[in-house]
């Protein structure tokens, strides 16, 4: 229940176009911005998903959605900028930012707007950018439309540039995902291949930027990466035709999704914001400890259950949470979530 990684493996249509392709022929360098088909088809995605018009030339395959940061991030800031980020959030954020001389600032989000920062949190915060997840890692919980777009307005108003960190879009359990790019233009989205399209280890994501940045980004993507793997592009292209396959993984994360809310609540841990869409429970366990490092060894050493203890996610409140993954096969889940309720009983009544 730790990490944050598809149990299922590349679609079986992605599996066999790559399969083909490597018979047909070398899979040398391909242009810097990725393969021309493979950013229609990424273009494509956007009408179907969320009804927006997108011109494929804004669309940039990168090395994973990691290869988007360092590209974003890069074209978008200089050194000694500072970049806010919610809290709890996705910790390579800030190793990165610090990677590139920049000063990650972190800004910390009320459980009562469901862990995502809102306008009213960055008033008076010097920064100069701001990345925002949605659906969030650690906590899986979603911005609404109007949420959204307020801290798009926020920082349009401000001169903040403003970084969509998209990657979990496509699992969601109610109401689907909102994109930046149904708000404005003037964003960079960052999205990946490795969470829906279950293609974690074939590293291959993508970005969405203003048509005006398209050619920094490009020189910038030449000079650092070259381009992002062919074989990894081949297969990504045909994954977007996968729908049936990919769907139904989404079914078996909804019915984790809901052995995991029950079971935890079973195993005494109450304190959680229902998770909107990707496949993680962060969990408030202040009632249980106030060092989740610790916490997370006892589990793993008594119960035999991997969780990911909050200070990776919040360096000044994850000493009393815990993220929850329940991204492997159903089975694993109800027998990690056996194991933990057994632990915890146990842990009561010593």
């Amino acid at each position: 229940m730790e990490v944050g990684q598809p149990g299922t493996p590349a679609p079986a249509g992605a599996r066999g176009a790559l399969a083909q392709a490597m018979e047909a022929g070398a899979l040398g360098y391909t242009v810097a911005l990725g393969l021309p088909e493979l950013r229609a088809g990424i273009a494509g995605l956007y009408k179907r998903w969320y009804g927006v018009d997108l011109n494929p030339e804004r669309v940039v395959v990168t090395a994973g959605s990691s290869g988007a940061f360092l590209l974003a991030f890069t074209a978008l800031f200089d050194a000694g900028d500072r970049v806010g980020l919610g809290e709890p959030g996705y910790p390579s954020y800030r190793q990165i930012l610090r990677a590139l001389s920049l000063t990650p600032v972190g800004i910390p989000a009320a459980l009562e707007n469901r862990l995502q920062p809102v306008p009213a949190d960055l008033a008076g915060v010097d920064m100069q950018g701001m990345i925002v997840a949605s659906p969030g890692n650690p906590s899986g919980t979603m911005l609404s439309r109007e949420a959204l777009a307020a801290l798009i307005g926020h920082c349009r108003d401000r001169g903040i540039s403003f970084v969509s960190d998209e990657i979990y879009h496509g699992l969601h359990y109610g109401d689907r995902c909102v994109s930046a790019l149904e708000i404005s233009d003037d964003v960079y989205v960052i999205n990946s291949f490795s969470k829906y399209f279950s293609m974690t280890g074939w590293r291959i994501g993508w970005m969405v930027v203003p048509e005006d940045h398209v050619r920094m980004v490009e020189r910038l993507a030449q000079n650092m990466f070259i381009c992002p793997p062919h074989a990894s592009q081949i297969a990504a292209l045909a994954a977007l035709d996968c729908v049936e396959e990919l769907e139904a993984n989404r079914t078996v994360y909804a019915e984790n999704r809901r052995l995991m809310l029950e079971g935890l609540r079973a195993a005494g841990f109450t304190k959680i914001a229902p998770p909107d869409g990707a496949f993680y429970v962060y969990a408030d366990v202040s009632e249980f400890t106030d060092n989740s490092l610790a916490f997370a060894a006892e589990i793993l050493d008594a119960a035999g259950v991997a969780v990911t203890p909050g200070l990776d996610f919040d360096p000044q409140r994850g000493a009393r949470t815990l993220r929850f993954s329940y991204a492997r096969a159903t089975a694993d889940i109800a027998e990690g979530l056996r194991r933990l309720q057994v632990f915890m009983a146990g842990r009561k009544r010593a």
